[in-house]
């Protein structure tokens, strides 16, 4: 009698045991292993280019909740893990090494700073993993291998674009430049600006430069001062360039300031103030765009967040939805089938422009150039790759 009986509580000890390891093989919100289909996002929510990484987010996070509100991917949810990397090379490692391992995500979107990406990528390729960057615009970034892909122009388009619109449509022969040496994106950018201004028949007088802790410019800006520049290219982030822009004006310097998509934030105006009035910036979209899409998008986002995207948020929308629209053609969440389905993306219809994936894994897509004015950003012109 005994001996039944304890076998019987053994039997149910099993049992329980068995049933509790099942359930413990749960997402981090709460839901069944299987139950959903779980993504990646490593994003700078704090620190110095906080903005970059809520804006992306919240693009993100509108993609997924329409997705799912409409039945989601694959009969399932997708549900989005994200980690704060708080603007840190080595934050955005260990985020994507814990996606990957402890959540078992099927794929990462992320990052925005090239430099951060590039801490991610090596991690995602060991793997197998794919990540899709919204807005890093490095080459090198997508050179690291054949699961990195982005949904964004690269610095050799966007430096392009500006080194001509410099030379042709603001009639500027000589120019200075003021780069980030500590920063991928600045110093690629910088360089691709001045091989295509050189082509075009422009000189650069100036090729100065600071690092990314720097508050005081106004030795460089000096320097710049006295060779009289027809305009100033500072492929910076915001929080460099306001104040680049208020030290530029207080040294007299009234040639425009020049930029990338670096400087798309609400914060250039709060710290740059009236300084960065008069500047232009190559970018992603425009909500000056009257296109139905764009529209769209830019009420569904108001809605949902209380304010006009800025690029990041489209870029951000983007991406996650080019990554959905590869889930889908894929059938599955298998990585090579994932992989493959991004590389075979051909115009899809992003806010932000048709986005074909070309053989490097690089977005093939339009910029847009806008001017700095009224404590915004109007449309100037659009140029198509």
């Amino acid at each position: 009698m005994k001996t039944s009986r304890f076998l019987a509580v053994l039997l149910t000890i099993g049992f329980v045991l068995g049933c509790t390891k099942k359930g413990d093989q749960t997402t981090e919100g709460g839901k069944p292993a299987g139950s959903s289909i779980v993504i990646g996002e490593v994003g700078s929510f704090t620190g110095d280019t906080a903005t970059f990484g809520i804006s992306t987010h919240q693009g993100i996070e509108l993609a997924t909740n329409e997705l799912n509100k409409a039945g989601g991917l694959l009969g399932k949810i997708v549900e989005i893990v994200k980690y704060d990397n708080q603007g840190k090379e080595e934050e955005a490692a260990t985020a994507t090494n814990r996606l990957i391992n402890q959540h078992k995500v099927a794929a990462i979107l992320g990052e925005v700073a090239s430099r951060r990406s590039k801490a991610m990528a090596p991690i995602a390729q060991s793997n197998k993993v794919p990540m899709v960057s919204p807005s890093s615009t490095n080459p090198e970034v997508t050179a690291i291998g054949d699961y990195i892909f982005r949904v964004c122009f690269i610095d050799p388009f966007q430096g392009a674009v500006m080194a001509r619109f410099a030379f042709e449509n603001l009639k500027a022969k000589k120019v200075a430049i003021l780069r980030d040496v500590g920063q991928d994106y600045s110093v690629g950018l910088a360089d691709a600006f001045t091989e295509t201004y050189k082509k075009v028949g422009g000189e650069i007088v100036s090729d100065q430069s600071y690092t990314e802790k720097d508050v005081d410019f106004k030795a460089q800006l000096t320097a710049i001062r006295g060779l009289n520049p027809e305009a100033i290219f500072v492929p910076g982030y915001y929080t460099q360039v306001g104040l680049i822009a208020r030290q530029a004006r207080e040294l007299g310097i009234k040639a425009p300031l020049l930029g990338g998509d670096g400087w798309d934030s609400p914060k250039l105006f709060e710290i740059g103030g009236k300084a960065v009035e008069g500047s232009y910036l190559s970018n992603h979209y425009s909500p000056d765009d009257k296109s139905e899409l764009v529209q769209n998008f830019i009420k569904r986002y108001k809605e949902a967040y209380g304010q006009i995207p800025d690029g990041l948020a489209a870029q951000g929308y983007d991406a996650a939805m080019v990554l959905f629209d590869a889930i889908k053609r894929a059938g599955s969440t298998d990585a090579k089938a994932l992989r493959d389905a991004l590389a075979a993306t051909k115009e899809y219809p992003g806010v932000t422009g048709k986005i074909t994936i070309d053989d490097k894994r690089n977005a093939s897509k339009p910029a847009v150039v806008l001017k700095v004015e009224n404590g915004g950003f109007s449309y100037v012109t659009s140029i198509s790759p």
